[in-house]
């Protein structure tokens, strides 16, 4: 069976192998499933299943999907689970019914210590009510509690609100928060202190490999000609297109730059926050700015950003944030907005910039002027910190110890 372009085996719902007593049973809820189209945690629980590295080690991961199969695809046992399209509270009864399911397999199977692995802070109303479900058979629940969820523009300030209750509640009933970024873990332990929570820092992991793709690969050749973009050429962002990530602030400071290269945009446009921005940056003056839309191919993605001239960076909610590893391993410069989530990640291998009018486009000026030394010296220590604090082969190693000694 293939899904996604990987193949999958199809598995019987009443098996029992998985219930040997020597096997630590992980179920990690909370990603849209794997094998993992897009997205941060669809990739980090590809990544966490494909590098498994113990034996004594079985993943279970919910999918929401309207398939109603059980399939293995990493070794990891995959449950699909079809939810109504119910608006924003789609992603929370998602993770309900995820979690009522993995608890029905550990009392079906007779699963004793699994660790329950939530990813996102969506459902503190009802974990305590799971909670002392999973106590009875000697479970835990662990959390990852993501970003600043509740600080992002588009919620409105009733699901503001929601976000900030239900991550106090999920904090308070987790026997463990696993930090991807040192500034979440201190935020956690200074906000939830009255909890006296108990918090680890494992980062997310990025792979460090050239795209398979050559010099004169034709898809990448048929990308470029396709939106008139030179190699080398062009300033490179690639994220949501949400206004926290400072789309505005980007495109005004670009456009009073100096700079003769152009700013290739990948993004999911969103058409209501696009128009607002057309109307007060008129930016379609500028021939330079260039939204290409998507690429969802993962070799095509790494061949245009080692092609880029540099990387910008304008995130300033949430944790570790992938596309910023993504970058460092790939792109030679880096400019990264200067908030302590960047700065931790990309240390001495970014060039930092302020929301302050006139910063970014004076750095874009100066990065324009830099010689080759530089941007090889600038290139090599991305990679080395990449290789140094982030390698999947790191990460898993540290979750994999953590959760069987749990």
């Amino acid at each position: 069976m293939i899904i996604n372009g990987k193949e999958v085996i199809e598995i019987n719902d009443k098996s029992t192998e998985y219930s040997r007593n020597d096997i630590k049973h992980i179920f990690l809820i909370g990603s849209k499933g794997i094998p993992a189209s897009y997205g941060g945690f669809e990739t980090f629980v590809e990544k966490l299943t494909l590098y498994r590295k113990s034996e004594c080690i079985k993943y279970h991961v919910s999918r929401i999907s309207n398939m109603n199969k059980i399939y293995e695809y990493n070794k990891a046992e995959v449950f699909n689970l079809n939810i109504r399209n119910i608006g924003t509270s789609k992603a929370v009864l998602y993770d309900v019914l995820s979690l009522k399911k993995c608890i029905s397999i550990c009392e079906q199977r007779h699963i004793e210590n699994p660790v329950i692995y939530i990813m996102a802070c969506r459902i503190g109303p009802f974990i305590m009510h799971y909670k002392k479900k999973i106590e009875k058979f000697g479970g835990k629940l662990y959390l990852n509690p993501d970003g600043h969820e509740w600080k992002r523009a588009k919620w409105n300030t009733l699901i503001k609100q929601y976000w900030k209750f239900s991550e106090k509640l999920m904090v308070k009933n987790a026997d463990l928060v696993v930090c991807d970024s040192i500034n979440i873990e201190n935020y956690i332990q200074k906000r939830y202190a009255q909890y006296n929570p108990k918090t680890t820092y494992i980062a997310y992991g990025c792979d460090i490999k050239n795209s398979p793709f050559n010099k004169n690969s034709k898809q990448f050749a048929e990308w470029l000609i396709k939106y008139n973009i030179k190699e080398k050429s062009y300033y490179l962002i690639v994220c949501r297109f949400v206004p926290e990530n400072n789309f505005e602030i980007i495109i005004k400071e670009f456009m009073k730059s100096d700079t003769y290269r152009d700013l290739v945009i990948i993004t999911n446009v969103e058409s209501k926050f696009l128009k607002r921005l057309k109307r007060k940056l008129n930016f379609t003056t500028d021939k330079r700015i260039k939204f290409v839309g998507t690429v969802y191919n993962e070799e095509l993605l790494r061949k245009i950003r080692e092609n880029a001239f540099a990387y910008i960076h304008g995130h300033e909610v949430g944790g570790t944030n992938p596309s910023l590893l993504e970058a460092l391993g790939t792109t030679k410069i880096n400019l990264l907005l200067n908030v302590g989530f960047n700065r931790e990640v990309g240390k001495e291998a970014g060039i930092y910039w302020e929301k302050t009018e006139g910063n970014l486009c004076n750095v874009i000026n100066h990065v324009d002027r830099l010689d080759s030394v530089e941007i090889d010296k600038l290139g090599n220590r991305s990679k080395d910190r990449i290789k140094e604090a982030y390698s999947w082969d790191k990460i898993v190693d540290e979750y994999e110890n953590l959760f069987l000694n749990s």
